[in-house]
Order: structure tokens, then sequence, then C-alpha cells
């Protein structure tokens, strides 16, 4: 029988126990983690140090582009750490919630606090550690947790969307420490993980969705899951609304937007929210406000929607352009999921807006 390797832990204090809300994400763990050539070393490192957290590759630094999965290891490494050592204190955070929360211990000036919720834990998962650039005074007390953490043989699993050498306002100091334990990309899925990827979704579809549906979608997107995974959701939720089978005629039809094109058109937040604030009857304002009246409600999280879907930005980056945190903007995108699959006014408009925004970066304003 497989014996576990069990942490040298006394039973946690109130304290710790309250320290145990984690903020991992429910839906990535392993068993949803699809393993291809371009992650296959990246998701054997990270399920090495769940099984044992400290002993080995501490701390893991996995980093590549958006949309490949980082997040997803992230919190899997979490579940199965728990799963197996139901004591441990995990702490999933994004480098924007760590700023936030190094900021408010500033201003209600319970310093202690912070050094308690982030040096207390037994493993730390750190997302999209690029985004602490610049922030000097942040950079100062990261780099006393790292060194407090490593020190107490706590396990730390650092993501970036590139190499720590390419960090280049981070000081040699931090970055060095990055390359203490073991550092391992994601590339872009291949073709065949494409469609095992799709194939794992389309489980989960109203219908059945045949394969040579699953292999048009995976030549259509090459490099992002999360785009790979929404042209899916898009195809499925026109099946649902229309009580019919999928074909691959429906799929080329409502996904005629991602052809290739010759010059595609780059979309940034600022593109998206002003033309769905404008597909709405708001303007760009109303949209990052505190409103929430409908159906204001539900033009912001549309728009949260399409910035995750037809950008690379990072869930804090996009919950930075409503002036929102990260865990709204991933409610908000959850939620438009299950309405595309039954309000047929919602779909027609968000594909309609999708298309808009593929074609030419905008709604006409003529």
């Amino acid at each position: 029988a497989l014996r576990r390797w069990v942490l040298p832990r006394p039973a946690p204090t109130p304290g710790e126990v309250a320290a145990k809300e984690t903020s991992l994400i429910p839906r990535y763990k392993f068993e949803s983690f699809v393993v291809g050539q371009s992650n296959r070393f990246a998701w054997a490192a990270a399920m090495a140090v769940a099984e044992q957290p400290g002993a080995h590759y501490n701390p893991l630094f996995i980093y590549g582009g958006a949309g490949l999965g980082k997040t997803h290891l992230l919190n899997a490494v979490g579940h199965q750490a728990l799963e197996m050592y139901p004591n441990l204190v995990v702490r999933y955070v994004t480098s924007e919630q760590f700023l936030n929360d190094f900021i408010d211990s500033i201003r209600r000036k319970r310093p202690d606090d912070f050094k308690h919720r982030y040096r207390g834990v037994d493993i730390l998962l750190l997302d999209d550690v690029q985004f602490f650039e610049g922030k000097e005074e942040t950079l100062e007390e990261f780099f006393h947790t790292f060194n407090s953490l490593y020190m107490a043989g706590k396990q730390m699993v650092i993501s970036s969307d590139r190499h720590p050498r390419n960090l280049s306002s981070l000081e040699d100091r931090l970055r060095s420490r990055f390359e203490w334990g073991l550092l391992t990309d994601i590339q872009p899925p291949d073709v065949e993980t494409r469609i095992a990827i799709l194939k794992r979704n389309a489980e989960f579809a109203p219908r059945p969705v045949p394969p040579d549906v699953l292999e048009y979608i995976a030549t259509l997107v090459s490099d992002n899951i999360r785009e790979l995974e929404g042209a899916l959701t898009r195809v499925t939720a026109w099946s649902a609304l229309n009580r019919r089978d999928i074909d691959l005629d429906t799929a080329m039809r409502v996904l005629q937007d991602m052809m290739p094109s010759d010059e595609p058109t780059p979309l940034s937040a600022d593109i998206i929210i002003r033309t769905t604030a404008q597909a709405y009857g708001f303007i760009t304002d109303d949209l990052v406000s505190s409103s929430r009246r409908q159906p204001l409600v539900l033009a912001r999280q549309i728009a949260m929607y399409l910035c995750r879907e037809l950008t690379d930005l990072s869930l804090p980056k996009i919950g930075e352009k409503f002036n929102r945190d990260h865990t709204t903007v991933l409610h908000s995108v959850e939620k438009v999921k299950r309405i595309l699959r039954s309000d047929r006014a919602v779909f027609d408009r968000v594909n309609q807006l999708t298309q808009d925004l593929r074609k030419g970066g905008g709604l006409s304003t003529g």
C-alpha cells in the first residue's frame, strides 16, 4: 500500500482554523486537468509538491502564457494537499489580493495580522507574481514572507507569465530565490491535447458533441485553453437554446467570427467595456460604477465575460478595469456561462457582441 508522507504538525490552534479560509477555486482540481506533452512536467511537479509539501521543489515556479492552466495547477495543489493532510493551512492568493491585504494592514496599522495571515501557512499558492513589478514596498514584504516560509520548510508554488529572469524590475535577490527550487513552463497545447480538453468539457454538454466538431474547434484555437473552452460553450449553448443536435455546419456558423483573418484586430478591455455599454444603452462609467441596478449588473457581467474570453487578461487585471476583485469577475463569468444556455436574448446579444468585437474591434457608430 502507498504510504503517505505526514507532516509533523501539532493540532491547529483556533487562529489557524480560522486561517483555513483557503480561497481555492473549487473546480480546479487534478482530476479535471488534462495532461499533454505541453504541460506534463509542470503537472508532475505540482503533483509531487501536493503529495509531499515542503520536501521537494521549493519553491515550485510555473510560468507560461495566459489561459494555459497555471491557475488550475496552483489550485489543484491546494486541493490535493488538503485531501491528504486536512490539518494543513493552505492559502491561494493572487498578487492583487496580496497587495491589497498589505495596503490594508498599513492603513489599519495591523502589520502583525498580515504577517500571521501569510507567514502562518503551510502552503502559499501565489498567482501572477509579475504584477508585483514596480511595487517596491510590496516586493520588500514578499521578500521577507518568502524567507520566513522557506526557512520554516513551508511550501510555496508561484506562477508568472514569464521566466524569472525576464521579470526585469524585480530585484536580483528575489529573482534568484525563485530559482532555488524548480522552474517549469507550460506551453500551448498540441492538437491532441486540445481535443482531449474539449472531450472532457463536452461530457457536461446538454447534447452530444460529435468528434468532427471537437476537431474543428481544436483547429480554430491553438494557444489559449480558455478561448478553446469558450468556443465550445458557444456551440453547446446554441444547441441547448434551439433544442437541436450539434453538427459541423452548426459549429462553423456559430464560430464564423473565429475564422483566421489576415488582419486580426487586437482587443482591449476598454474596447470591450465601451462596446458592451453602448449595446445595452449605458456609458462606460456605468459599467465600472458600484451601482447594482438591473439591467446594468447583467451588462457589467457580460463585459467581464467577454474580457475573459477575448483577451489574455488575468482575473485580477479584469477586476482592476471594473474596480472589483478577481472573485467577483470569476463569479460573473460563470454566471454568464449558465445564462447563455437558457436565455436566447442574452445568447444572441453576447454572440453578436463577440462577432462585432472580433471583426471590427467594436460596434459601428455610423
